[in-house]
């Protein structure tokens, strides 16, 4: 009979330290990012133009992510935490419960929707190209004038699965982990070529002037993709219902020319160097 006590008194305690848990993070919004994106997001040393902490860190947070992370979590009452993480290691964040979402620049393809939803688009990304103004493709006015370049781009994105194999002859190159080192690789002349989006590549070239930007968005040129690879959206837990009609409910409130004054805004103040 003791012995039923102490178990019953044992569960009763593990399930008040469960419940205090929960209470514990009611309100907080977990969002997952690399810090290391600009002009997505970044890790800076200070707090400066509103930088949040990265959780577990003595650094901080700042960029376009970061900007609407923080219109969001206020529109909804939460409490912004953000944390660090690789790449690859978002979504699967995100499943376990790690994080709650994902603001980091990831596009809204019918791949990632088999396992987690997205809301509406936060960000609507054109994809350009970039060289080196010196190299023997500067002049390209299309992607068919990018034959033979040898190319690469980030792990994972629809700039490395889709849209490098549209170019002709094209030799790609084992993808980058991320942004910034697919930037090195092309400054350091290891590749001719990167495909990204216009933000990525508007930040690039203030930081690389050495680079040229290529937009062929008005060529019949250019790379084919749908709206789902270029929408970039949130992404949650299949599911979680609850979160992602709150954050659908604050993104309703902006508007186009609000995403862009948003982007510009972190474009100005992006750090003059690139993380690694």
């Amino acid at each position: 009979m003791k012995r039923m006590i102490s178990m019953m008194l044992a569960l009763l305690l593990a399930l008040t330290f469960l419940a205090g848990c929960g209470d514990k993070q009611e309100g907080v919004l977990r969002v997952g990012m690399e810090c290391g994106y600009a002009p997505y997001n970044w890790t800076q040393s200070t707090n400066a133009n509103g930088a949040v902490p990265i959780h577990g860190s003595s650094d901080f947070a700042f960029g376009y992510d970061v900007i609407i992370a923080k219109y969001l979590a206020d529109q909804i009452g939460y409490t912004l935490e953000i944390h660090r993480m690789d790449w690859d290691s978002l979504p699967p964040a995100v499943l376990t419960g790690a994080i709650d979402a994902v603001i980091a620049g990831m596009s809204i393809t019918a791949e990632r929707q088999q396992t987690l939803d997205f809301t509406t688009p936060y960000y609507y990304a054109s994809l350009v190209s970039l060289v080196r103004a010196d190299g023997p493709y500067a002049q390209a006015t299309g992607i068919s004038g990018l034959s033979g370049a040898i190319a690469t781009s980030q792990l994972n994105t629809v700039w490395y699965d889709v849209c490098l194999p549209q170019v002709p002859g094209v030799n790609i190159r084992p993808p980058m982990d991320s942004a910034p080192a697919m930037l090195v690789a092309l400054t350091s002349g290891a590749v001719d070529l990167v495909v990204t989006d216009m933000p990525t590549a508007m930040a690039a070239i203030m930081v690389y002037p050495e680079l040229k930007l290529l937009d062929f968005t008005d060529s019949a040129d250019n790379f084919m993709v749908s709206d789902e690879e270029i929408n970039i959206g949130i992404p949650v837990n299949k599911g979680n219902t609850e979160l992602l009609n709150k954050l659908n409910t604050a993104l309703a409130t902006l508007t186009v020319a609000d995403f862009e004054r948003m982007m510009n805004e972190a474009i100005r103040v992006q750090p003059l160097e690139v993380n690694e």
